[in-house]
């Protein structure tokens, strides 16, 4: 249980404040941990730069007695004797003392270049070497000068032979202090004209001298010196070389770059290098990492100090104010949460479960003014209802339920303006993502507000109801003698109808008469409603005053036009099917009857009922007696009852007018098809008869037959082949053909006779005609019968 608890609290915001809390304490420890690597990159910088500084020291001397080494061997390779010795062509006495020559001026050299410790110059010619006072044989000359037991003859000859041009080597000295070795700088002259090798220069200059120049990096850095040449060979260092120095040196990046470069190899050792502003030597200082780190290690301990008091401190500051800020929160959870101590807490978070509960209350508040504000509508709705249908009686008295509802008038004067929305479906279908209800109900807060707002403008005041589906605005007029009350009547309802064209609502207003008193306003909603009717004979959408319509009494004295001869007319031109005079002439008795200033409903329902009953008489004329017409269309009555308007009866009348006309024509067209094809029928079997009868006439034609009956010969034939499907010549030959078939067959004649006793002049006529009809001809079907 007590595991449960601490896991249901890990919700909880004193948890997530220890955490936020906690997270202050990274500040300081990051600081620190920056402050830690600065300072070691810092220190890192400081031993490089000056170890940088020093092994600059060291590259200056080395450069100094490198640079007299190139100076001297440029001096010995221009040497015009050594040239001419080594280029012409002499007699060996000539060049023997050429050679003596040669040694004297490099006597004078030595002189002059006294750190340079040996230098001789290689006779290929003679195989000698030319030293400074003396001409030695290759091999004497070393032993004298490279015989220490480090290197053989022949290694040496290899040596100069296979070195590049302008190559530092590291050659034994035999005059040199241990470990008897120098820095040699080896530079092959240039072939002769036979492209033979002529000879090579060589300085040296012992180590020791250079290495007085490293001794003080070592002591500063514990660092290790090299000097490599451009085949990263190690000439020079200040400690022995380990084993695996080589792969150190092949990191090394040999080229055209002067400036000092440092890297790190394997995590171990940090490498600075430096190349020769004389030379293409490399001066190379390894620094061992733990060199720099022990000189850090103050730092990191200080660091380690600061991140362990930020923490305690951190630690002690978070419990004390976790406590402090928690307390309140802690006792508004109770608070909130004692109503429903019986039920177990879902939301541990003590935020979440505060913001709910304030939210929750919010809602309930919400919900009970949105309900309160509902029924507080409706109550005035029906209020206002009631007061519109003359039921003054209540409840609550009138004038107490006026101040609860908060409508006041402003004097005796009232008006009643109706509005009735005619596409209610479209509007309904506009507004999407909403149910019917509420609809309805954006609906009526649209007009209410729109109403109310413009009656307002005008200083009335306006109380809008809906009252059985029509939305009805109560007027009470402000006090104001000079105002003409009709003219805002008017100017009110065009301005809603045209701006409630903006929510696509089509209106038809209607406007009632101004009444005094209280007691007139039902009178007011009556003669609306009186108004609102008329819409049948004046339209939908349009602005009806019931001033305008009072003198309808006197349109009913002015008769009603429908005359039994119209009627008969109308019912002569239906059963002719004669649409344009049928409607040309109910038109006529319905202007007749409407172009007055007001006609009666009542009259102008009944005239429409008589122009159907007009057209059912043309039906029953016609001698539809099964009222088979009458079955199909049995919603006649219902969809022009169905109408709103005179107009829209106008409209379905013409439609159901040209309905009957079109029955009545094709009525009379059948009965007239009827007719003809029973006379086509006799006429064919009477001219069937007659070349039956004539058929042995070879005068027998179109042209004959159609005298006989008074036809032209290709209307006849034309009749024939449509009643009959085959054509006149056609049925004439094949009625020849089978009366001489019979004769052949039945009697022995000849063919000649035979063609001639059924019509035919010409014998070779009556063969091809015979052959096309049976295939053969007549002497090969006499064979085969």
């Amino acid at each position: 249980m007590k595991l449960r608890y601490l896991w249901r609290k890990r919700k909880s915001v004193i948890v997530t404040w220890l955490f936020s809390y906690s997270a202050v304490l990274f500040v300081p420890m990051l600081m620190s941990i920056i402050i830690y690597y600065q300072s070691s990159e810092a220190l890192k910088s400081e031993i490089h730069r000056a170890n940088g500084s020093l092994l600059e020291q060291v590259k200056y001397s080395i450069d100094t007695q490198v640079d007299l080494m190139k100076r001297l061997n440029t001096e010995i390779l221009w040497n015009n004797k050594l040239q001419s010795l080594m280029y012409s062509t002499k007699t060996p006495s000539d060049a023997q003392f050429l050679a003596y020559q040669v040694v004297q001026d490099f006597q004078t050299y030595q002189t002059s270049y006294a750190s340079i410790d040996e230098f001789y110059v290689t006779w290929e010619q003679t195989s000698s070497i030319l030293r400074p006072g003396n001409v030695r044989d290759s091999k004497v000359a070393f032993d004298t000068i490279h015989n220490t037991g480090s290197l053989s003859y022949k290694d040496w000859l290899d040596t100069l032979t296979r070195t590049s041009s302008s190559q530092f080597l590291l050659l034994p000295h035999a005059d040199a202090a241990a470990p008897q070795s120098s820095i040699a700088y080896v530079t092959h002259m240039p072939k002769n004209l036979q492209g033979r090798s002529t000879g090579t220069i060589v300085i040296m200059a012992d180590t020791d001298r250079f290495q007085k120049a490293i001794e003080s990096v070592e002591g500063f850095s514990g660092g290790q010196v090299l000097v490599v040449n451009k085949d990263k060979q190690v000439l020079l260092s200040n400690m022995p070389i380990e084993h695996n120095m080589q792969p150190l040196l092949d990191t090394i990046t040999v080229g055209e770059d002067r400036s000092m470069s440092t890297q790190s190899i394997n995590g171990d050792s940090e490498l600075l290098s430096i190349p020769s502003g004389v030379s293409d030597l490399m001066y190379v200082l390894v620094i061992p990492r733990n060199v720099y780190w022990q000189k850090a290690e103050y730092v990191r301990q200080f660091t380690y100090i600061s991140i362990f008091i930020s923490f305690l401190g951190a630690a002690v500051l978070t419990w004390f104010f976790l406590r402090r800020n928690y307390s309140p929160i802690r006792n508004l959870v109770q608070s909130l949460s004692d109503k429903n101590a019986h039920e177990e807490r879902t939301d541990w978070n003590e935020l979440s479960f505060i913001q709910k509960a304030v939210i929750n209350t919010r809602s309930e508040k919400e919900q009970i003014a949105l309900q309160l504000q509902h029924h507080h509508n409706l109550l005035r709705s029906n209020m206002l209802s009631r007061l519109l249908k003359g039921k003054l009686d209540g409840p609550i008295p009138i004038q107490e339920a006026f101040k609860t509802f908060q409508i006041k008038f402003e004097s005796d004067q009232f008006a009643v303006i109706m509005l009735a929305i005619e596409n209610m479906e479209n509007v309904y279908t506009s507004l999407s993502g909403m149910e019917i209800q509420d609809k309805r109900k954006f609906i009526q807060f649209i007009i209410t507000n729109v109403m109310e707002e413009l009656v307002g403008i005008r200083c009335h005041e306006g109380y809008v109801a809906e009252v059985d589906d029509m939305m009805v605005c109560l007027i009470n007029f402000a006090e104001n003698e000079e105002a003409d009350y009709r003219e805002d009547l008017q100017e009110i309802a065009a301005e809603a109808q045209k701006f409630l064209t903006r929510f696509q609502m089509n209106l038809t207003v209607s406007i009632s008469g101004i009444h005094p008193m209280l007691s007139g306003v039902s009178q007011a909603y009556q003669e609306a409603m009186d108004a609102m009717e008329y819409k049948m004979v004046l339209g939908k959408r349009e602005i009806i005053a019931y001033d305008d319509i009072r003198f309808e009494s006197a349109a009913l004295q002015k008769g009603y036009y429908y005359p039994l001869h119209v009627e008969q007319q109308i019912i002569n031109f239906i059963k002719a099917g004669d649409f344009d005079h049928a409607s040309q002439l109910v038109e006529e008795v319905t202007k007749r009857n409407f172009d007055k200033p007001a006609v009666s409903l009542t009259l102008a329902r009944c005239l429409i009922f008589n122009f159907v009953g007009t057209m059912v008489k043309a039906i029953n004329e016609l001698g539809d007696a099964d009222q088979s017409f009458l079955a199909d269309n049995p919603l006649w009555m219902d969809t022009i009852i169905a109408c709103e308007t005179i107009q829209e009866m106008q409209e379905e009348l013409q439609r159901l007018l040209q309905t009957v006309c079109t029955a009545a024509a094709a009525k009379v067209e059948s009965n007239l098809s009827k007719d003809r094809a029973e006379s086509l029928r006799k006429l064919i079997s009477e001219v069937t008869q007659y070349i039956q009868e004539c058929y042995h006439d070879s005068n027998l034609n179109v042209n004959t037959i159609g005298e006989r009956f008074q036809l032209k010969a290709s209307y006849l034939s034309k009749m024939f082949k449509n009643m009959t499907g085959e054509g006149l010549p056609d049925f004439i030959n094949s009625l020849r053909i089978h009366e001489a078939k019979t004769l052949i067959k039945h009697k022995q004649i000849s063919i000649t006779e035979a063609a001639k006793m059924v019509g035919f002049n010409e014998v070779a006529t009556f063969i091809r005609v015979f052959k096309k009809y049976e295939g053969i001809t007549p002497g090969k079907y006499k064979e085969m019968n």
